[in-house]
This record gives structure tokens, sequence and C-alpha cells, in this order.
């Protein structure tokens, strides 16, 4: 764990290698949080679809229904642990027979304190295993820019593909965003090209702290994940990395430095196309 870094809380990243059974997926979530350091204020951020990768849109769809049991389950963990934590993805139904991919933030209260939904949704062809990927067959793009307060700083949700849409982090960074969370389920083979390449630029473009905790390894749905969660500073360095298997890797923001990057190159201020951004 990397502790270079200082400030009065610690973000955690787990890399998770979730299966098609929830409830299994949360009993590898626990046991995961039981290895966790004893510092406090903790924030743990969870890869995108942590609580099932499932093998069909429609059992995702269907565990959508019960989402508001699942996220009760989540609020205990946080009491039990006393950490906030980022629960990457989880499916929550519209009433259009499709599920938002919401990524919600708990306190260590257990109480949601924001909610955001996956905007851009992943319908491209890659040339692995799967091939194709339709993600908007089942889920339902969201609209709304989220930053909120927290112990940590001022949090940027994002989701997976987004990180693709640099406009989405230009306009996060506006509303005052200093660590911006992607959880994410990255391809192998779109992984091995563009993973690092982009979390990395979205930190340097912003000047945030970029907290990216991924899925990694071979999954029952049959699908490949990248792997190699990373946590990357304000100035473009990858402060923590695991690149395979399950695990945590974490550090303590130092938002002084943030700003003193921000006030020495200020480039937002610099920034003349705005009204081109989200």
């Amino acid at each position: 764990m990397n502790n270079t870094a200082k400030s009065s809380g610690t973000i955690v990243a787990l890399q998770m290698c979730s299966g098609i059974d929830a409830n299994q997926n949360l009993q590898q979530l626990e046991q995961q949080l039981h290895q966790l350091p004893t510092t406090r204020p903790m924030l743990v951020c969870l890869p995108e679809s942590f609580l099932i990768f499932a093998k069909h849109g429609k059992d995702a769809l269907a565990l959508a229904e019960q989402s508001a049991g699942y996220q009760a389950r989540l609020a205990t963990l946080c009491r039990k642990f006393d950490i906030w934590l980022a629960a990457g993805t989880m499916p929550i139904a519209t009433n259009n027979n499709k599920y938002l991919a919401a990524s919600l933030l708990f306190n260590s209260a257990g109480s949601v304190v924001a909610h955001y939904n996956k905007i851009h949704l992943f319908d491209v062809d890659v040339a692995d295993g799967t091939g194709a990927y339709r993600e908007s067959n089942f889920t339902q793009a969201g609209d709304d820019v989220v930053v909120v307060d927290s112990p940590f700083g001022k949090i940027g949700l994002t989701v997976c593909y987004d990180l693709r849409f640099s406009g989405l982090y230009s306009t996060l960074q506006r509303l005052g965003a200093e660590i911006i969370l992607v959880p994410s389920a990255f391809t192998t083979v779109t992984g091995k090209a563009h993973w690092q390449p982009l979390l990395t630029a979205r930190a340097i473009e912003t000047q945030s702290y970029v907290i990216a905790a991924a899925q990694a390894g071979q999954h029952e749905n049959g699908r490949s994940t990248y792997g190699h969660s990373l946590i990357i500073s304000p100035w473009g360095e990858v402060l923590s990395e695991l690149k395979s298997g399950t695990g945590f890797i974490g550090c303590q923001p130092d938002l002084a430095q943030l700003h003193a990057i921000r006030r020495d190159m200020p480039v937002q201020s610099h920034q003349r196309f705005r009204e081109h951004l989200l």
C-alpha cells in the first residue's frame, strides 16, 4: 500500500473477479474488507459489476428488482467496517424493462450520499472471445454529472467506458472534483491498448486523483477482464497498481499538493472551449 501522500483519509481500490452469483460476490467482498488496514476514515472503491457479472443482460435485469435488499446489505458492511463505500456499479430497475448501471456512494453510517448512473454505454465490437458488446440492450443510460463532498475531498463519479469521453471529466473538474472514481471491467484487448494511457490522460488534464478499481481475470460468464487497478496522481504519476488477481491498493491523497498543481498550472482557467463540453 502506498502511503507517501498525506491526507486525513485513505482511499482503497479493491480488485475483484466477480461471478454470476451476487451472494458469492458479496462474500468475496466481505473477505477482502477483513484484510484492510485499520486506518480511518477510509473510502473503499469497488469495480464495475461487482455485484453480478452476468452471462446475459436479462440476469442482471432480474437482480435489479432486488436492488433495495442488496443496498441494505452494503449499508450494513459500511457500518460494520466503519468505511465509506463507492459501490462500483449495481443494476437498479427502471420502469421500461431496463436497468440503470448505478454507482452508489455510501458513507460510514450506511447512507447513500451520491448516485451516478453510467452515461456512456459500451456498444462496440472487440476482437476477443465475446466479440460484440451491446450494453444498451438492457441498460438505460444516465444523464446527470455527479460530484459530492466527502472527508476525502470532492469526489466525481464515472464508470468504465465513460473514460473515453474527456468532456465528462472536464465537467467534473469544473464542478470541483478533486478525486475521480473509475470503477471498470475493461476487456483484456482494450485494456492492453488503452487502459493506463486513458487514466493517465484524465488525471493530467483534470489535475485530479484518479482511482480505478478493476475487474480482473477469467469470469464465470466467459469474459476476461484486464485488471491493473490503478491510482494516479494529479501530476500523472502511478501511485499504486495491482496488475492481476484480487486484492487492494491504496493512497492518502494530498489535496494541498493537488491545489498547488492547479495554482501553478491553471489549465482550466485557460480553457477556451467550455461551450463545447458537456
